[in-house]
């Protein structure tokens, strides 16, 4: 499911966040599948601290989603998936005007169930 939130986004930041060459690594990587801090910055071949960095800045724009994952271990971690599915720029009557496409959790299938059962094995185990 596709859904249009372009309220006046600054075309400026936008523009600044999409020349990035990292940012840009990122969107990708995580448009193909949900990955946590560490895949991509093996895949993308840069370091956490980067990686976290850009991913901050995606996601004050919208553009990635962070999710929990939940291990029967104790040792939970976040996964991001990119939102952002299109974005287009015109100029028209001497002004830009910027337009943002984001999808709804597409990365995510099932999580929600997966998540719960997650929780309850969680919980029963630390009984």
């Amino acid at each position: 499911m596709v859904r249009d939130v372009s309220e006046d986004p600054d075309v400026g930041d936008l523009l600044d966040l999409l020349s990035d060459e990292y940012a840009r690594d990122i969107l990708a990587a995580t448009s193909v599948k949900p990955m946590s801090a560490k895949q991509l910055s093996e895949q993308c071949e840069m370091s956490q601290p980067t990686v976290y960095r850009r991913v901050e800045w995606l996601r004050e724009h919208g553009l990635i989603e962070e999710q929990t994952r939940i291990e029967t271990g104790g040792n939970d971690y976040s996964v991001f998936a990119a939102t952002l599915s299109e974005f287009s720029l015109a100029l028209d009557d001497g002004a830009f005007d910027a337009a943002v496409e984001r999808t709804e959790s597409p990365a995510f299938p099932g999580q929600d169930e997966q998540d719960t059962a997650d929780r309850f094995t969680k919980m029963w185990e630390n009984l």
